[in-house]
This record gives structure tokens, C-alpha cells and sequence, in this order.
């Protein structure tokens, strides 16, 4: 069942901010809570009043290398408010996914680190290290230690006729200093010497989203993230709507170039953006409207009527990004250069 929030809720009177129209929050910790050991600005803030609010809220991550108390603890050290229970990662789901296909007690090959150990342990399953085990699944999540010794071990396993389950396949990781690898740089490196394709966790495959909605008793959740590819079409994916904030990976010229699949139902420049009131596009005069800001498609660009002042950079990036979205329909690609110029903030 969908759980979309319905769009006369997003404008009525009753709805005068964004989360107004949800009864759950569930966040994206890397470039959305934070960035590595720093969190990134206002976000202890909007959890807190996300709790003031009384709003159901979860931490969601893909990131498997570390069990939830430790996120828990790590969030309340940058100030923001958390508990082990609050945090749902992708080895949890990822958990959940083998003792439903092999029952408790089931030996399961460990690629990773603590995180997967503790989803493990959950789900009354056993983690073995090696292939002459004889494990039924290899469960492959990021961690900072991981050795080809790991990878040849999960490569052997699922020659052998194991089950193959990564917690994600994110090619990158946000970081203070910039991106890095992800797990799926190492899952690439396993599949080169397999002949399948694991079975996908998390993000954007919908059992960590499935899994978080479960666990926080929500009917109508809003997704918040940083990543089109996997945080936005994720949401999609279990029938949520979503938010893109521009903290982390993704920025402007991500937002235009996005497929349907990987379309937010609302932008925000940080999860501040959850307390205002949702951003409208409407059809105005062959452009799109929103706020004081109107865009258009000229000549194979995207232009404005006016140069968007800085209060509004928001509104046209909105706006100019329904016009480029219905140019990508209908089979053309926008010079969206100029519209970036223009937005320095978001490109």
C-alpha cells in the first residue's frame, strides 16, 4: 500500500509546514545528520524539535559498519538526540531478509564489521568467517577494516551455492574531506569473480525502508536524504514521498538531471526546510512559478524571468527543475548551465 501523503494535505490551512503532513520522520545520517565526526549545521536542532513535536522519528542509514547503539551514542555526542532504538541500518534489514528466507540458528558469512554482527545476533542467526563453514549466505556490508581475505572467503561461499545478500551497494561515502568508496565498491570487486547478483538491502531496494516503517509503527512517513540515486529512489520505492536536502553528496545540477524515478516531493537547503511551509510549482504563462520566482525553457535553455534573488534560490531551483524534469520527458536535455550560474549556492 502506498503511503504517499495526500497533496490536499501539503496545502491546506492545517499543513503550514512541510512534516505537518506526515506522522514519521525518517533521516538519512551521512550527509543529512552529519558528515563524518562533525554534524552538519542545525540538525541537532531539528531533531529536537522534530521530539518536541511529538513526530515518530528514525535514523536510517545504509551504512552497515556499526550496530545502532553506537550510532545512537555517536548522534547524542554532536548533540542530537537519539536512541539505539531510533537507528535502523541496513544490516538490520539486511538480517531480517536471510532469517525469513532460513530460519534462526542459520550459519551466515560475515563480510564487514561489528554492525553486522549485532544484526546478527538480533536475528538469532550465526556468523561464521569462513567458506568451509558452510554458510547458506554471505551478508556483505562496509566496514573500515575489510581485507581481500573477507572478499575471498564471500567470493568462495557463493561459488559454493550460498546466498548472496548485500546490506548496499552505495559507490561512495560523504566524509568531511570529501567522498571516498562505499560498499559497493567491495561488493563490484566480489561480483567480478561470481556469477550472480546480490540481493540488495538497502537503499534505494525498499526493505531498509520497509524495515524502519515496521519499527517506528508509521502510516504516512516522509523520507529525508542527500542522494537522488539511492536516498530519493529509495523512497519511491517503498511508496513514500521524499525530501532532498542539499547538505551531502547531491546538489543542483543532480536535482535537474533527475529521472522520474529520483524525484523528491520537496527540496530543502537543510532539515530546516521540514518546519516551512512545502515549496509549490505551478504552470504560469508557458513557464513554472514558485514563489516570486518564474522559469522557462528558451531556445534549449532553462532561463528566469529576473535574476532570483538570494532569499529565493530555493523557489527557483524548485522551478527550474519541473521545467527541466518535463524537458527529460519528453525526450530533451536542458542547457542548465546558465540556471546554475545563477544559483551558486546549489551548484
Amino acid at each position: 500500500m502506498s503511503t504517499q501523503a495526500d497533496p490536499a494535505q501539503l496545502t491546506s490551512p492545517q499543513s503550514r509546514a512541510v512534516v505537518d503532513a506526515y506522522d514519521a520522520v525518517m533521516l538519512d545520517l551521512d550527509g543529512v545528520v552529519y558528515l563524518g565526526p562533525m554534524a552538519v549545521p542545525g540538525a541537532a536542532e531539528a531533531v529536537g524539535q522534530l521530539h518536541r513535536r511529538g513526530i515518530k522519528t528514525g535514523f536510517v542509514t545504509n551504512n552497515a559498519a556499526r550496530p545502532p547503539a553506537a550510532i545512537a551514542l555517536h548522534l547524542r555526542e554532536l548533540g542530537i538526540p537519539a536512541e539505539s532504538t531510533d537507528v535502523v541500518t541496513s544490516a538490520q534489514a539486511a538480517a531480517h531478509l536471510l532469517v525469513e528466507r532460513f530460519g534462526a540458528g542459520a550459519k551466515v558469512l560475515v563480510v564487514g564489521g561489528p554492525g553486522i554482527f549485532d544484526a546478527l545476533a538480533e536475528q538469532a542467526l550465526t556468523p561464521v568467517r569462513s567458506a568451509d563453514d558452510s554458510p547458506v549466505a554471505v551478508i556483505q556490508g562496509w566496514a573500515v577494516d575489510l581485507t581481500w581475505e573477507q572478499l575471498n572467503e564471500a567470493a568462495i561461499a557463493i561459488h559454493r551455492g550460498a546466498h548472496w545478500v548485500a546490506t548496499n551497494t552505495d559507490p561512495t561515502r560523504p566524509t568531511d574531506r570529501g567522498l571516498v568508496p562505499g560498499n559497493g565498491a567491495a561488493v563490484a570487486a566480489v561480483r567480478m569473480a561470481v556469477a550472480v547478483q546480490p540481493q540488495v538491502a538497502g537503499k534505494p531496494y525498499r526493505p531498509l525502508l520497509d524495515e524502519t516503517t515496521i519499527r517506528l509503527g508509521a502510516s504516512r512517513p516522509i523520507f529525508i536524504g542527500d542522494r537522488l540515486d539511492t536516498d530519493i529512489a529509495g523512497a519511491a520505492a517503498a511508496g513514500m514521498d521524499s525530501m532532498l536536502v542539499l547538505t551531502g553528496s547531491h546538489r543542483g545540477r543532480d536535482l535537474l538531471a533527475a529521472g522520474p524515478r529520483q524525484r523528491p516531493t520537496h527540496i530543502g537547503r537543510d532539515l530546516a526546510a521540514l518546519f516551512q511551509p512545502p515549496l509549490l510549482a505551478v504552470d504560469e504563462d508557458g513557464g513554472i512559478r514558485c514563489g516570486a520566482v518564474r522559469a522557462r525553457e528558451i531556445d534549449g535553455r532553462i532561463t528566469f524571468d529576473a535574476a532570483p534573488a538570494a532569499a529565493a534560490e530555493l523557489e527557483a531551483l524548485w522551478a527550474a527543475s519541473q521545467v527541466s524534469w518535463a524537458a527529460l520527458d519528453a525526450g530533451r536535455t536542458l542547457d542548465v548551465d546558465l540556471v546554475l550560474a545563477e544559483l551558486p549556492d546549489f551548484s
